[in-house]
């Protein structure tokens, strides 16, 4: 049978046939090669970032873009070069985002290449490990517990059981023995089996659900960036027909030249365009990946920064996350020495561990231990579940179960429940081994076991755990710790991690409805017991409540609420679709690189936040004047180079600048409201500044080129007010940056006034121009300040409101963490009584000491 494939990247077209391999032997080396060579390969359809070629093209060839060079192509048309100041802040825009792009490839591009996942196929009877990319047609693949399924496949020897939830949005675990299909984009619970590779590439289900996908379909951008589109979208087509009817009104009704309508209409154009606001999220944004790439953490989603910066609820698991991935054997407690001796118990545990395979970390902590050679070979294997949380092995001698103890016991579990509590207590995982007499393939039936022996399991705390918790705690996060263990070990190791309110804990078994739910989360910190799919429904409880969640996970169990998160984090040292279906992955599995993690996203989003304000103010402004030119009919005062230079000293720079800074501040509120409850005072105080010497001058009997001079000067004086008050609290660079560019704008008006169109001023027109701005001054300061108290009132109003939405409603004399300066301070005793009601939240506090 042959058959014709499309080839990968530097591949030739060419019919091979297909091969059935012995599956002990695999595929030889020149097989894999010729079908590697002409396009059979297992190739990612979606490369991870963009090409050299894409990144020069979204930089370069953009709507903005566009404008400005048509607005170019006039103002050379009517010789007005000086009016051509705005083409080096649009290179510039161009240059930088092209560069950053491109630094951020390659950093991604070497991350990516570390975090790759592989696959283990047989090739010349040899279990090797290559990239899934380089998987061929006919490969035959080896897939364990905890694997993605990267290519449609056709099991050959083994068993697993698979679960297709990624596919079908269910979550039941379904046994493949061999014959039947896996099918890519599932992933292997338990077990292990071999398959040959079927469908690979494009022709395989995740890649055609993935093309289909895109055909109508874009990744989402954040709130952040889906506002900013939302600007540029009104303002991009704001300014086609505004643009036609100043230019008509500038020429005929004004009767003034073709030059100076040309100019005019150009420089309020170019007012209301925020030609650097899409470049300077982009960039900031590409920066922060960049940054936290070189902090071993990979971002698979641009969007999933944003998230981060909101973040207020972080829920986590025990294993790996506040405990030690690795798993020891404590203890084993016979339970029936009479009848199972310390060494019959240890013989049927080698037979046992040999059975089942290290399929998952307790596993593989049981086989070290007991790892002599079996006694007895297995007639029958149920692998460990999720769901039902135990394993079975049936031998010619008997049958036995390995698991939770509540699990296998059920109802009679109170007959051992004091003994399992006391190892419980001390932070041990316990297992239950039992003798069964029944079919491990149905519900147990508790009065047919027979237990044998307590074996404890211990994970070593993370040693960074506590101090990376009390950040958290310091930072108003809520920690969740949601494990499928016993409810009381967990309780007992996050309270030595020093978890707030380890204490309360709950058994997910009794959480049997959505309502239990609901107020579970509002309760209780640690859940133990937990099925995947009630860590789906906890995590979606939580996000209704109005939290953003994070979610940290490395296993199989942790896919279904990594998805349902709204930032999910998995660490790398975890299973292949943990990693996979997360949008940030810690490659040093660390979890002490949470806060950092954490800090970044809230440092560039609260940044594009203050940057974005500095150019709202100038298109509200530009907008207002515009509008108001037309209907009073005057001419529009400025001109393209004037309005450079104060874009450029008090926009431009400074907003990549403090886009940079650092901010630990939570970010609260709506993007877009929060950058417009910031430029719209502004922008108006600018306009009504500038109108009112409009309407003066115009009295005083100014010339239109010192009414220009004297609207440069009010715009640029607001705007310095406006950065004054963006680079608060004060760095040593924000006071360098602030000083360097109020020098500069000084300067140009001392010394380049002919190159920017800029006159002297007579006396009347300079203190004209002291009166304006002495008023505008209380305004600016005043909105400043309130802004600061808003700020800090919010943060307070936040934590208290959080406490009471997640059952700790009293509160006296704790502490606060203010990033603004680093340091703790004791706030006010306060008696929270916050409530919701109506969509909106109320905080009365008694601030009396």
């Amino acid at each position: 049978m042959a058959r014709e494939a499309s080839a990968g990247s530097g591949g030739i077209k060419k019919a091979l046939p297909r091969f059935q391999a012995d599956p002990e032997q695999g595929l030889t080396e020149e097989q894999a090669r010729q079908r590697l060579l002409y396009g059979y390969a297992n190739e990612n359809i979606s490369p991870p970032t963009k090409t050299v070629g894409q990144i020069f093209k979204t930089n370069i060839c953009t709507y903005f873009n566009l404008l400005f060079f048509i607005f170019a192509v006039f103002v050379v048309a009517v010789g007005a070069y000086t009016s051509l100041t705005f083409l080096p802040v649009v290179f510039a825009n161009t240059f930088i985002g092209i560069v950053q792009e491109l630094r951020s490839k390659r950093v991604l591009d070497k991350m990516s290449i570390l975090a790759s996942p592989k696959a283990t196929v047989i090739r010349g009877g040899r279990r090797v490990s290559v990239p899934t990319d380089e998987t061929v047609l006919d490969d035959i693949a080896v897939f364990a517990g905890g694997e993605q399924i990267y290519a449609d496949a056709i099991v050959v020897s083994g068993q697993c059981r698979v679960n297709e939830s990624l596919i079908t949005g269910e979550s039941d675990e379904i046994v493949k023995n061999p014959g039947d299909s896996l099918t890519s984009g599932s992933f292997v619970v338990s077990g292990q089996c071999a398959a040959r590779l079927d469908k690979v590439g494009r022709e395989c289900f995740v890649s055609r659900l993935t093309l289909e996908a895109k055909k109508g379909k874009f990744a989402g951008r954040g709130e952040m960036m889906d506002s900013l589109q939302k600007i540029v979208k009104v303002i991009g087509i704001i300014v086609i027909p505004l643009g036609i009817a100043m230019f008509l009104q500038q020429h005929l009704f004004l009767e003034q030249t073709i030059r100076d309508s040309v100019v005019s209409t150009v420089a309020a154009l170019i007012g209301m365009i925020p030609e650097g606001l899409f470049l300077l999220a982009s960039v900031a944004l590409t920066v922060s990946i960049m940054r936290l790439a070189r902090k071993k953490t990979l971002v698979h989603d641009m969007g999933c920064i944003e998230s981060l910066a909101r973040v207020d609820v972080l829920c986590v698991d025990k294993t790996g996350t506040i405990t030690e991935s690795k798993m020891e054997l404590k203890d084993v407690e016979p339970l029936c020495p009479d009848r199972f001796t310390a060494e019959d118990i240890h013989s049927i545990m080698c037979s046992y561990c040999a059975a089942v395979g290290g399929e998952n970390d307790t596993m593989r902590a049981l086989a070290e231990f007991f790892s002599d050679l079996p006694e007895g070979q297995p007639q029958d294997v149920l692998p460990f579940t999720s769901a039902n949380k135990f394993s079975g092995v049936e031998f010619p001698g008997g049958t036995y179960l390995l698991g939770a103890p509540e699990m296998i016991l059920g109802s009679r579990f109170d007959l051992l429940k004091d003994r399992i509590e006391a190892h419980s207590a001390k932070g041990r995982r316990v297992l239950l081994l039992a003798m069964y007499e029944g079919s491990i393939h149905e519900p147990v039936n508790s009065y047919a076991v027979f237990p044998v022996a307590l074996i404890t399991l211990v994970n070593a705390i993370r040693p960074e755990a506590p101090k990376t918790f009390a950040f958290f705690r310091e930072q108003g996060v809520t920690i969740k710790v949601i494990s499928g263990d016993n409810p009381l070990t967990v309780s007992t190791v996050a309270g030595e991690a020093g978890i707030e309110n380890a204490e309360l804990y709950v058994d997910a078994r009794t959480l049997t409805t959505d309502q239990k739910i609901k107020h579970a989360v509002e309760k209780y910190t640690v859940f133990g017991r937990v099925t995947p799919s009630q860590k789906r429904k906890l995590v979606r409880a939580i996000k209704r409540r109005g939290h953003t969640v994070a979610m940290t996970g490395d296993g199989v169990n942790d896919v279904l609420a990594l998805k349902t998160s709204d930032c999910s984090v998995a660490m790398a040292s975890g299973s292949d679709v943990a990693c996979q279906v997360s949008q940030l992955v810690l490659l040093d599995s660390n979890f002490a690189s949470m806060p950092s993690v954490v800090l970044e996203g809230r440092r560039v989003i609260n940044n594009i936040e203050r940057s974005a304000s500095l150019f709202i103010v100038k298109n509200v402004f530009s907008l207002l004047l515009a509008i108001t030119t037309l209907i009073i009919s005057v001419p529009y005062p400025l001109t393209p180079a004037q309005l450079s230079l104060v874009n450029v000293l008090t926009i431009g720079v400074p907003s990549f600048v403090l886009a940079m800074a650092p901010d630990k501040n939570l970010v609260h509120g709506r993007f877009i409201k929060n950058v417009l409850r910031r430029a719209l005072p502004a922008g108006i105080t600018d306009y009504l500044a500038v109108f009112a010497s409009i309407l003066i001058g115009q009295r005083l009997g100014l010339d239109n080129d010192m009414l220009a001079t004297t609207t440069t000067v009010i715009m640029g004086a607001v705007g310095f007010m406006m950065l004054f008050t963006a680079c608060r609290p004060f760095t040593v660079i924000n006071r360098i940056l602030l000083i360097t560019m109020l020098a500069g704008f000084v300067l140009a008006l001392i010394f380049l006034r002919g190159f920017f169109g800029l006159v002297a001023l007579p006396g009347k027109a300079f203190w004209m121009l002291v009166i304006i701005i002495a008023a505008c001054v209380p305004v600016m300061c005043r909105r400043g300040s309130r802004s600061r108290m808003l700020r800090s009132d919010d943060r307070l109003r936040c934590h208290l409101l959080q406490r009471k939405q997640m059952g700790r409603p009293h509160l006296t004399g704790y502490r606060n963490f203010d990033a603004s300066d680093g340091q703790h301070r004791q706030e006010p005793a306060c008696l929270d009584r916050a409530y919701a009601g109506g969509g909106r939240h109320r905080t009365d506090c008694d601030l009396s000491l």
